[in-house]
């Protein structure tokens, strides 16, 4: 067993930026000493010593041997893998690499349709062909939850060639699908199972929150260290265990993903929080958990409002509030994922977030049509709470007549179909050709109406949480651009079109 206490990238970082000596390497700024005024005013001078470059003391990211091995094999032992990658490009980077490993160019990967936009530059970097299933979905709701065992056999059994399944564990909404099941039907055809664990990184440390990815059986997992956990933004690990991956593999596909000037910040903010959670996670967990409970309890009890829940605490899922009675084929929510129903005021999410924020000083990790999500976590406070239940109250007890606070507040403003997830998932998105292949195919630009049927160029995303309702290589259909208008005329955001205001997008020219 190696010793949680040590933090030994942290230490050796801090006592690389102690040392005096003259320093003619970079970065330019020389420990702070060529930093502009007005940053050092907001940053202060001292985190800028430590922003090193890789000194012979700290190691190599990319041939680890020192004390970012040691760091490493630190996490894999506090997050049960075998061996962990730090990853300084996110977990996007870390989805990319697990695609990158495990399939070239033709090959068939099986995957949710509702898969993060870094899922589809790993099928554009490697080549690789998605085989998609769509997610369970709650149609009441309006929320797509994960993929199930049957829908991953059948896929397989018509796929037997396919390389590798991944899947979302959990949701960006918290839900957990059967991923035991889902690693014994892979493994059954001696593939691997790649988890993008990325809101899941504190799982491994409380008994109450699902079961871990890696526990579960799956032979590879990313996690987003910073969403849930005490890393700095953009600081993740890649896990992996058994032999069905190669782990060069892994190495060689990071290298073409991650920086070759990592921030050593970053790395070190994976240390810290590595020792944080070995030695007092389930402490942390507890605290978070206590305080997840009491905002759900409370919220529930607000006239118009209802609750993402688990009633009772036993598979499958129900929901309380609306959808009440709904059974699902899900094992497990992760409790410190709070998602609010705000439809019963009569509000879109996107405005009930708007005003929460401008009115109430609550800022919600994201919004959709009828929800608003909170991440609580390690990080907040019982006053965090006060304030989210207060502001509840508060709305529910406001009288808003549409554009009374100088927003489309109500559903009923934007005169348009109400349109679902469903709508435009199982209405014609086909791929036709490879991700890859229409990346790097000629383009034409054409205004939305005149798109449907042709074959998009972009990844055509609501963001958060990133998940693509047009991906390269698809056919265009009319729900999928329905959906997307409907989304940017309630408040909500679109990324990855060349044209921002959504007016034209690019697709295969003919």
């Amino acid at each position: 067993m190696l010793d949680q206490n040590q933090t030994p990238l942290l230490d050796t970082l801090k006592a690389c930026a102690e040392r005096p000596h003259a320093h003619f390497y970079t970065p330019g700024h020389k420990r702070g000493q060529g930093i502009s005024q007005k940053i050092a005013d907001v940053f202060g001078k001292s985190i800028f010593r430590l922003d090193l470059p890789e000194l012979t003391e700290l190691d190599n990211l990319f041939a680890a041997s020192g004390v970012i091995q040691q760091a490493q094999q630190l996490a894999a032992q506090a997050f049960g893998a075998e061996q962990t990658w730090f990853l300084v490009n996110g977990s996007t980077c870390g989805v990319e690499a697990a695609i990158l490993a495990t399939c070239g160019a033709g090959d068939k990967i099986i995957l949710p349709r509702n898969v993060h936009s870094s899922a589809i530059a790993g099928l554009i970097l490697s080549g690789a062909m998605p085989i998609f299933i769509n997610p369970e979905y709650d149609s009441v709701l309006d929320i797509a939850h994960s993929i199930t065992p049957d829908a991953v056999a059948a896929a397989l059994e018509q796929h037997p060639d396919a390389k590798a399944v991944m899947m979302v564990y959990p949701t960006y909404y918290g839900v957990c699908g059967d991923i035991s099941v889902i690693a014994n039907i892979t493994h059954q055809y001696n593939i691997p199972l790649l988890v993008d664990e990325a809101h899941g990184a504190h799982f491994a440390f409380h008994c109450e929150l699902p079961t871990p990815a890696l526990a579960a059986g799956a032979d590879l997992t990313v996690q987003s260290i910073h969403k849930t956990l005490g890393a700095f933004t953009q600081a993740s690990m890649l896990h992996l265990q058994g032999t069905r991956i190669e782990s060069d593999r892994i190495s060689k596909a990071l290298q073409l993903v991650q920086s070759t000037s990592p921030s050593y910040l970053l790395l070190a903010s994976l240390d810290a929080a590595r020792q944080q959670m070995a030695l007092y996670g389930q402490q942390f967990m507890s605290h978070t958990l206590q305080l997840a409970d009491e905002a759900r309890s409370r919220i529930e009890q607000i006239p118009g409002l209802s609750v993402f829940n688990l009633t009772p605490p036993a598979a499958p899922l129900s929901f309380q509030g609306e959808g009440l009675g709904i059974r699902s084929n899900f094992l497990a929510l992760d409790k410190t994922r709070l998602t609010v129903t705000v439809s019963g005021f009569g509000l879109t999410g996107f405005a009930a977030e708007e005003i929460l924020d401008q009115h109430f000083a609550v800022t919600a990790e994201f919004a959709s049509q009828k929800h608003l999500t909170f991440i609580i976590s390690l990080g907040n406070t019982q006053q965090d709470i006060e304030q989210l239940v207060e502001a509840f109250t508060s709305l529910a007890q406001m009288s808003l007549p549409p554009n009374s606070l100088g927003l489309n507040t109500a559903l009923t403003d934007f005169n348009l179909p109400y349109i679902l997830w469903d709508d435009f998932i199982n209405m014609g998105n086909t791929v036709h050709i490879s991700p890859r292949e229409a990346f790097f195919a000629k383009t034409e630009t054409l205004p939305i109406q005149e798109t449907t049927g042709r074959i998009c160029a972009e990844i055509v995303c609501p963001y958060p949480p990133g998940i693509p309702v047009l991906m390269p290589g698809e056919a265009i259909s009319q729900p999928a651009l329905e959906y997307l208008q409907t989304i940017q005329t309630m408040g909500g955001f679109i990324s990855g079109c060349a044209d921002k205001s959504f007016r034209a997008l690019k697709v295969i020219k003919m």
